[in-house]
Parts: structure tokens; C-alpha cells; sequence
């Protein structure tokens, strides 16, 4: 039987895995297990990111491509500690991720080994990962680890997906054992899970009686990649189709029966359909508080009248936010497609086009474009994000992978922005997540690369803000060789979605501490066109409408990874897009006015 050490068994399954990454910076506390690493070095290669948080979004933004999950490393101590931003942004979009952090040798715990943290505990570090991960192993002993490393694969990949965390200490890594390395399958459950069947069949009967069906889509569906099973579904129906921010490229945007989003940064036309709906088919959802409008009732969800059907792989969810009529456990793919061989069985399918609904629903998309087209003006210069938005839709082929993280960017494409393929749309979800865009982006670069399509657009739309957590990965695409990858960045010189909330809330003098600017008031930003030529990316600089399609024709023809900084308005309100929907923003007692109309708002919230 071979004999190996513990960095060489965790090496050779992560192989076995077909993991072609590992992601990670290499320090005393993981020296070993990077040793293990360049002995298999032309079996995967070590990718390092600038920093470990950034380590953890490549990871997300591969897996959200290519449904392989990467290995990400780190040191103890700062370097592991560095890795919960990461860990709970995919932890709360249920995407799996494995993070390995070094820690202390065995017999040398309590000590205060450097970077040991242990007043409280010895080796006290994965707690502070343990809210944020699926599972979490601290070893003690090598023999644990061939069992250890299979489970872990088992934990991120089966029931509702997420990170796990393997915390390794620095003796493990090094000792031998013999011993076989798993097969990945040989303990791996496999398979989707159905609904009921009883429920199935109820379900549908309920759908087909609706006047005013409408199917709400969340992230669970592209998990699940139950693309062509909710297209199905909802033509068959006649169904209204919204979806949320995770969903959103679950369906294409540009059929006649989609209707964009719901919710606080949600669309007229979403927040009608489904405020409206006397049959709610919600599939893979959390219902969380900004799709629902804080649960104001009637903004986002009438529910009940509305008649709620849930289908969810995690029983947690049905019923946590809204009553349901049906509550159906299952694999998104798979109760879409035992609901479409009921209708099909019964030979049922509707009309759509012919119906007062269908003629609704085109009327409404048309009165939230022309709302749009009302709220932007094109020769502004600096431009409105809006119009970035256009001229970007316009370059960009139309399997595009368009990266956002949180800001007022994100919430515009949700509002603005057409996709037309699944896996296109990649956007830091739940946890809203800043610093995700860039690294997310060249994760996903790398993903198309691995699936054959190295042309593939990306397009990182990232605000100045959200660009200066992580830009130091601008590196990493460049030492990559990548190209076609386009970090677009709308520089409005602040946090400025923070202000605007600010501004609308607690009026328009009360931004503050939001917008950058200098000790004597002016207003303060990077020349990030320079910074990003000095790290080897193709840049430009520029701010008019007219400039944005030369400039990013200029950037593909240059085969490296580019940088457009773009100058975009940062006076309210022509820094954003107006929010139609509400959220539970709570205003200080002494903003008495303010104070007296959120309170009576908030009596109307339905917990």
C-alpha cells in the first residue's frame, strides 16, 4: 500500500476530483501542503490570488460556470481569517467552495504558536468560519483525512449546496500514513430529489385553474440548471414569469412572458404580476426580505389571497416567509418536469397569446420601458449608468458572462439589463457582497476557458468603490494571460448607492460620509485607466456616451485583459434608477415627519 503524508492525500483526492485549481497564498503555516501541491504540480495548477477573500469569489465565479468546485488554501491566522467574506458570501448563495486553512501543529496547541489564536480556546480559529460554512473538520490525526476529504466533497455538492471548511494543522500536513485514496463515488449519494407525487398533481390542477399564474425564480433553478423545464412550464401555462436577483438569467429576458423582478430594486411590471397573482408557483427561493419588499403586503406578495405553491430542496425555506398551499420538497429540475408530465398526460396546453392576461402583461413591459426610457438622458456627460448599461448590452455577444456585486450597478441590470442564456448572469447575491466582482470575474474567465470557449466574453461591471477591495486581483488577469475579459469600471467617485439611500430616506442633504472626497471637500477619486495600465491591462479613461462602443472595440482587439474607467453621474437622482418597490429602512425618531410615514408603512408589513 502506498504511503503518503497528508497534503500529498488531500493533493492526489482533489486529482481524483478533477479540481484543476488551487487557489491560495502560501505561508508558514501551509508550507507542506504547497510542497504537496508542486509535487503534483502538472496534475493542478496553484492560482494565487493577492488576497484570500478574493481566493474564495474565483472559486464561486468557476463553479458558477462549470459546476466543479475549486480548492482554496491558506496560512493561519490573518490569511485564513481573510476567507469568511468569501465563505459567507457563498454560503448564503448556497455555492460550494472548499477552503483548507493551516493552523497549529497538534501537540503545540495553547501555546500561542504564532498566529495561534487560543485565550479562549485552543486553536480557536474555525469558529469564526463555522456560521458561514456548510460543515467544518479541525483534524488532529492524518488517518482522518482520506475519510475527511470524501465527506467534505459529499457536504458542498448534495442537498442544498455550500462551502466547507478543513482546518489543517502544520504536523498533519507533513505525516505519513499508508493508505489508498478514495474513490470520489464510492460513498457519494447521487440522483435528484422528486416531490411528492400527490402534491405534484395537486400543484398542477391549482396552476391550471389560475387566471393570473405566475412562476417566481430563484436561484434554486439555476442551481438545479431546470432552464428549459421552467420555459416549458411557464408556456404551457401562460404563466407570468419574474425572477429574483439569483435567478435572473434563468429564463430568457427578452419571451414575451417574462417579466423582470420583484421586489425593493423589483420593475412595475414584476411587482404587478406578482402582487396580482392568484397562483404563485415559487421554485428555489428564499423569499428573502429585498424580493419581498420587506414583506409589505400587497407591494411585492398578496399572499394569501394569492395561493403560494413552494418547491424547495431545503424544507427550511417553505413556509419560513409566506403560507403556503403547497409546500412540495424537491429538486427544482426535476418537480418542474413531474408537473410538465402531468399537463402533458392530460394533453393540457394553453393558448397564452390569445388571452386578456397575455395582452396585460405586454402592456405593462411596454409602460416599464417607456418608464426607463423617461428616466435616462443620454447626453449627460459624465453618463448615467443606465446609459453605460445600453451601449454595454450593445457590444457584448449575447452568451456574455455580465459580473455585478453590490451597489447601484447590480441593481440596475436587474431592472435594465437583458440576458438571454443561463449561467450569464454571475452577481453576488444574499450576502451583497462587495469586493466579489473582479475576482468573481476572472474565475469565470477561467471557466470558459476550461469548457472549450477561451473567446468568450466576461464583463466585470464594478463600481469604484466595490473596484478598490479587491483590485489588486487586476494581477492575477494579467499573470493569467487572460483576455476577452472586460473590468468596466462606473466611477461615480463614492459609495454612492449608500448615499442615495441616505438621501431618499433621510432627504437629500443628509449623504454623508458616502461620496470621497479630499479635507477640503473636493471631491476625490484614483485614475484607475492608469492604475490598471500599470498592472498590464488595456485602459482607457472616459465619461460621454459615444465614447463607451469605440472604446471597448478598442479594448477587444488589444488581446489582453482590459480596464474602462467610465465617469458616470454621481448627483442624486441621476445616479441610479428610481426603486419602485419598498424596503424597511427604519428612520431616526427626530426626522419626525419621515419617522411618522415609515411607521405607518411598517404596520403594514406581514411577518
Amino acid at each position: 500500500m502506498p504511503k503518503y503524508t497528508g497534503s500529498e492525500i488531500i493533493t492526489k483526492y482533489l486529482i481524483k476530483e478533477k479540481v484543476p485549481y488551487v487557489v491560495g497564498i502560501p505561508g508558514h503555516g501551509c508550507l507542506a501542503l504547497v510542497d504537496a501541491f508542486y509535487k503534483n504540480r502538472d496534475k493542478i495548477k496553484l492560482i494565487q490570488p493577492k488576497q484570500e477573500m478574493s481566493g474564495v469569489h474565483l472559486a464561486v465565479g468557476y463553479y458558477r460556470i462549470t459546476k466543479q468546485p475549486l480548492c482554496v488554501f491558506t496560512s493561519i491566522g490573518p490569511g485564513a481569517i481573510n476567507t469568511a467574506i468569501g465563505l459567507a458570501d457563498a454560503y448564503v448563495d448556497s455555492m460550494p467552495a472548499l477552503v483548507i486553512t493551516g493552523d497549529t501543529h497538534v501537540h503545540m496547541r495553547g501555546r500561542g504558536v504564532l498566529q495561534e489564536i487560543e485565550r479562549n480556546r485552543d486553536s480557536d480559529m474555525p469558529r469564526i468560519l463555522e456560521p458561514v460554512v456548510k460543515r467544518s473538520w479541525q483534524v488532529s490525526n492524518v488517518n482522518q483525512l482520506p475519510t475527511i476529504m470524501q465527506r467534505s466533497f459529499n457536504q458542498m455538492l448534495t442537498g442544498r449546496p455550500g462551502p466547507v471548511h478543513i482546518d489543517l494543522p502544520m504536523d498533519v500536513q507533513a505525516a505519513a500514513i499508508e493508505t489508498e485514496i478514495p474513490d470520489p463515488l464510492e460513498r457519494r449519494p447521487t440522483g435528484r430529489v422528486e416531490g411528492d407525487t400527490e402534491l405534484i398533481k395537486k400543484a398542477t390542477n391549482l396552476l391550471k385553474g389560475a387566471k393570473r399564474p405566475v412562476l417566481f425564480l430563484g436561484g434554486g433553478v439555476v442551481t438545479a440548471e431546470a432552464f428549459e423545464e421552467v420555459k416549458i412550464l411557464a408556456e404551457k401555462l401562460g404563466a407570468a414569469v419574474v425572477a429574483t436577483m439569483m435567478g435572473k438569467d434563468a429564463f430568457p429576458n427578452d419571451h414575451p412572458l417574462f417579466c423582470w423582478a420583484s421586489g425593493s430594486k423589483g420593475t412595475t411590471v414584476g411587482l404587478k404580476m406578482t402582487s396580482e397573482a392568484d397562483v404563485l408557483l415559487a421554485i428555489g427561493c428564499r423569499f428573502a426580505d429585498e424580493s419581498s419588499s420587506s414583506y409589505k403586503h400587497g407591494v411585492s406578495f398578496s399572499i394569501p389571497p394569492t395561493k403560494l405553491i413552494h418547491v424547495d430542496l431545503d424544507p427550511n425555506e417553505i413556509g419560513k416567509n409566506y403560507p403556503t398551499e403547497i409546500g412540495i420538497v424537491g429538486d427544482a429540475k426535476s418537480a418542474t418536469r413531474q408537473m410538465i408530465d402531468v399537463l402533458e398526460k392530460q394533453g393540457y396546453n394553453k393558448d397564452y397569446e390569445n388571452t386578456e392576461y397575455f395582452v396585460e402583461i405586454q402592456r405593462e413591459k411596454k409602460k416599464w420601458f417607456e418608464f426607463l426610457d423617461s428616466n435616462v438622458d443620454d447626453k449627460k456627460d459624465p453618463v448615467m449608468i443606465s446609459t453605460v448599461l445600453r451601449e454595454v448590452r450593445k457590444f457584448l455577444d449575447r452568451d456574455a458572462i455580465v459580473v455585478t456585486s453590490s451597489g447601484n450597478v447590480q441593481a440596475q441590470m436587474l431592472q435594465e439589463f437583458e440576458f438571454y442564456e443561463p449561467k450569464t448572469c454571475l452577481t453576488a447575491g444574499g450576502f451583497s457582497t462587495m469586493g466579489y466582482c473582479v475576482p468573481a470575474s476572472i474565475g469565470a474567465k477561467l471557466g470558459v476557458i476550461d469548457q472549450g470557449t477561451p473567446e468568450r466574453q466576461v464583463a466585470a461591471l464594478v463600481g469604484d468603490g466595490d473596484l478598490m477591495m479587491t483590485i489588486s486581483e487586476l494581477s492575477l488577469a494579467v499573470q493569467l494571460g487572460l483576455k476577452n475579459i472586460f473590468f468596466i469600471v462606473l466611477n461615480n467617485h463614492g459609495w454612492i448607492a449608500i448615499k442615495d439611500l441616505q438621501q431618499a430616506a433621510f432627504g437629500e442633504e443628509r449623504g454623508y460620509g458616502t461620496a470621497f472626497e479630499t479635507s477640503d471637500g473636493k471631491t476625490y477619486t484614483p485614475d484607475f485607466a492608469k492604475i490598471g495600465e500599470a498592472f498590464g491591462c488595456y485602459s482607457e479613461r472616459i465619461s460621454k456616451k459615444e465614447e463607451i462602443l469605440p472604446a471597448l472595440e478598442r479594448a477587444k482587439e488589444s488581446g489582453k485583459a482590459a480596464l474602462i474607467e467610465i465617469k458616470v453621474q454621481r448627483e442624486y437622482p441621476f445616479t441610479g434608477s428610481p426603486a419602485v418597490g419598498w424596503w424597511d429602512v427604519p428612520i431616526p425618531e427626530y426626522l419626525s415627519e419621515r419617522r411618522k410615514q415609515y411607521e405607518e408603512e411598517k404596520t403594514e408589513e406581514k411577518l
